[in-house]
């Protein structure tokens, strides 16, 4: 019985140092393909979080314009804000701003979104309720 458990510890060597570098090479190689993509589904992620909310303030801003006859202004002829919107229930999302312009005769009115770790913005126009993204500026490129 001993001689038994004596053989089984000395043959027992474990990983040699080659094995474990090709496993820690093929989980490089798969960090490598995998890290990019998830990088580039948090961009979306935050691209969704600015339309979901201009389409979400939009609903806030007619909510808005029925108590107000309509129009994009108050009984004080104050024009619509942000705080209008969140009275009429918008919850805007973390890093997210979102900038309401009504028009000067208060029947349309636009809203311009942005995320804190975006370049860009996006827009919604009550005048065809469409959202259209402004890609941020370059920097011109040098021949």
């Amino acid at each position: 019985m001993l001689a038994r458990i004596r053989s089984a510890k000395e043959n027992d060597k474990g990983f040699t140092l080659i094995e474990l570098l090709v496993v820690i090479i093929i989980i490089g190689i798969l960090a490598a393909i995998a890290i990019p993509a998830f990088l580039n589904q948090r961009e979306k992620a935050w691209e969704s979080a600015v339309t979901s909310d201009l389409k979400n303030a939009s609903i806030a801003a007619e909510s808005f314009a029925t108590d107000n006859n309509g129009l994009y202004k108050d009984a004080s002829d104050a024009a619509m804000d942000l705080a209008d919107l969140e009275a009429n229930g918008f919850n805007g999302t973390d890093d997210v701003t979102i900038t309401v312009t009504p028009a000067g005769d208060f029947k349309t009115y636009t809203l311009v979104g942005k995320h804190g770790s975006l370049a860009g913005t996006w827009t919604y126009s009550s005048t065809d309720g469409k959202i259209t993204e402004t890609a941020a500026p370059t920097a011109p490129t040098t021949p």
